[in-house]
């Protein structure tokens, strides 16, 4: 009769309801637990101090870490900026850096700083660009945009740059600007 297939359609349908709803739940679970785009760890107005033979060598200032242990190639977020400084071994600053954000490759021991960089060395020369790298295996920094140099001397622009990490020695590859010279 009509009312048994009703009643056999009713409750078929309202299964295959929930079937598709518990999928749809499951894929939104699934997403929100994907281990490898979730921070493992967030951490609030952190400071980390590197030392060597227990002489202070580095030290690091962010609003906010956000580290990704799970992510295929590990890394560590500073989503709010970063400011790290450099010490020699009588605890002297010999450089500073800042940047509105940074992120840090473990395995390659790669930095990426970005969005207004500034970075200063011991002699007071001061390094503006917006993207900025730190290869701590190769002990160098360097950047591929737009740089701008203020020196004692004058200011120089230019397109990429390579340093020493502590921007005592460094060269840029293409370069315009002014320059002041003794007669």
């Amino acid at each position: 009769t009509l009312q048994s297939i009703s009643s056999m359609i009713v409750p078929a349908f309202a299964g295959t309801i929930l079937l598709f709803s518990c999928k749809t739940d499951l894929q939104m679970v699934d997403a929100l637990t994907d281990k490898e785009r979730l921070p493992s760890v967030i951490a609030k107005n952190i400071e980390i101090c590197y030392t060597e033979l227990g002489v202070a060598k580095l030290r690091i200032i962010a609003p906010e870490t956000r580290h990704y242990k799970y992510a295929e190639e590990p890394y560590t977020e500073f989503p709010l900026g970063i400011t790290v400084y450099t010490f020699d071994d009588s605890l002297q600053v010999e450089s500073q850096l800042t940047a509105n954000y940074a992120i840090y490759y473990e395995e390659k021991k790669l930095w990426n700083a970005r969005h207004d960089v500034v970075a200063k060395n011991k002699k007071g020369e001061v390094l503006n660009t917006e993207q900025l790298f730190w290869d701590e295996t190769k002990k160098i920094i360097y950047s591929n945009d737009m740089v701008k140099i203020t020196t004692a001397d004058g200011v120089v622009f230019g397109e990429g740059f390579n340093s020493d990490e502590n921007f005592d020695h460094w060269v840029i590859k293409k370069t315009s600007g002014s320059f002041y010279v003794e007669e």
